[in-house]
């Protein structure tokens, strides 16, 4: 992704930004704790005292402010279908207020995202894809519309 990406210095720059990867949010809740009881910009409750979903919602929601730079590993691994879409509405607050995101995810709910931009690591390298050509897209969608087929063929034994 490295040679994707270009950097480059503006008049406008990001006045927010944050990196979280979904195995390390454990760490960042307890650093926040350590800072500030946790209460600060996180809406009022500790981190820990909340869903690891809840927990995810309130730094969406009281710490990202906008004109940011926002890098995510793997989030839907903290949130249910809807609260993926949730993380969706409030992904759309903040590009309209100047932000970027760059996500790294299997979710076929939140690769679905207006205009999103979506790479595809593969035989042939990184490549940029449409949402409907995606894997996970592909799979979930053939899971749901036959799902009691797939099941069968997944754990019915073989002859």
């Amino acid at each position: 992704m490295h040679q994707s990406l270009r950097l480059i210095r503006s008049t406008r720059r990001a006045r927010d930004g944050f990196f979280l990867r979904a195995e390390s949010y454990f760490n960042v809740a307890t650093y926040v704790e350590q800072l500030d009881g946790g209460l600060g910009p996180y809406g009022g409750l500790s981190l820990h005292e909340q869903s690891h979903g809840e927990s995810f919602l309130a730094l969406l929601e009281n710490r990202l402010r906008g004109k940011g730079l926002y890098i995510f590993d793997e989030p839907e691994a903290a949130l249910s279908p809807t609260r993926q879409m949730s993380m969706l509405v409030r992904m759309h607050e903040l590009i309209a207020a100047e932000s970027q995101f760059v996500i790294a995810t299997h979710s076929p709910i939140l690769m679905a995202y207006p205009d999103a931009w979506i790479y595809q690591l593969g035989a042939r390298g990184l490549e940029r894809v449409a949402y409907g050509e995606t894997e996970h897209f592909a799979i979930t969608r053939n899971f749901l519309n036959r799902h009691e087929e797939v099941m069968r063929q997944l754990l019915e034994p073989e002859d």
